[in-house]
């Protein structure tokens, strides 16, 4: 037998060894949770997911190229009661059907974007306490003969894909045809260009939309309740009793009522 033979097969299995050695301390490494908090507390950073086209709630100021809103400032007076100043409060923008994705693949730290807290999304992510209670209504035209989701047979109904908006409004009106659009500013316009007969999402957020554009209104009142809550990865009980803690203490304050009443005067 050649040497250079001998020496191949000799090496072979140490090197398949090492190899699946180091196969074994990936997997343990990939599925270990990373621990949200401690790494925020680490590196004096915290990235909220929040919306950029949900007027009173996460919108974009153009003019100023900063986003504004109930959410907005409630993520920053909560990082204030949490973490102190000296922590820097990034804020990604997310879609009611990007959020979740964005959250479990580490690009964001919690989620404060309008989102409803139901059974289906608590497989996927953890919630904090309900900080803010909105209901399901119907934003039409001013004039329409549409008056509450009775009234939807043979309509067309716009919403946003994946929100529970979409779900309800098929559960709710049957007959009625839904156009689902990326986002709310989407939907809204395509109401304005006459593409559909009603919007549909919580009330909060069509307040914004009517307000915006006073030749729209609500009808209908709320249909479903729809409880928000800040979405966190699965596996962060310490962080998500930190941020309850925090947002209890803002309510206690009267802290969490100025910035209520400063965004939302509708409701």
């Amino acid at each position: 037998m050649k040497v250079s033979t001998f020496l191949k097969r000799a090496i072979l299995p140490v090197t398949a060894a090492f190899m699946l050695a180091g196969c074994g301390s990936s997997d343990s490494a990939s599925g270990s949770k990373e621990n949200v908090l401690e790494k925020i507390e680490e590196e004096k950073v915290i990235t909220w997911g929040v919306k950029n086209d949900t007027r009173l709630f996460g919108l974009m100021n153009t003019e100023t190229n900063e986003v504004e809103g109930f959410d907005i400032d409630l993520a920053r007076a909560l990082t204030k009661e949490m973490f102190g100043e000296d922590t820097e409060v990034k804020l990604k923008e997310v879609t009611s059907k990007t959020r979740i994705q964005l959250l479990n693949g580490s690009d964001i730290d919690a989620i404060i974007a309008t989102m409803t807290i139901t059974d289906e999304r608590k497989k996927e992510v953890d919630f904090s306490d309900v900080y803010f209670d909105a209901g399901q209504s119907l934003l039409v035209k001013k004039g329409s003969d549409i008056t509450g989701v009775d009234s939807l047979g043979g309509k067309t109904v716009l919403a946003v894909k994946g929100s529970t908006s979409a779900i309800n409004i098929r559960e709710k009106a049957p007959e009625a045809e839904v156009l689902e659009f990326e986002n709310y500013a989407e939907a809204f316009t395509a109401l304005k260009q006459g593409n559909g007969d009603a919007l549909t999402t919580d009330d909060s957020i069509l307040y914004g939309m009517a307000d915006e554009d006073p030749s729209f209104e609500l009808v209908g009142g709320q249909f479903t309740e729809e409880p928000y809550g800040i979405a966190i990865k699965k596996g962060n009980e310490d962080f998500v009793e930190k941020v309850n803690e925090a947002l209890k203490a803002l309510k206690d304050s009267g802290e969490y009522d100025e910035i209520k009443d400063k965004w939302i005067k509708a409701n």
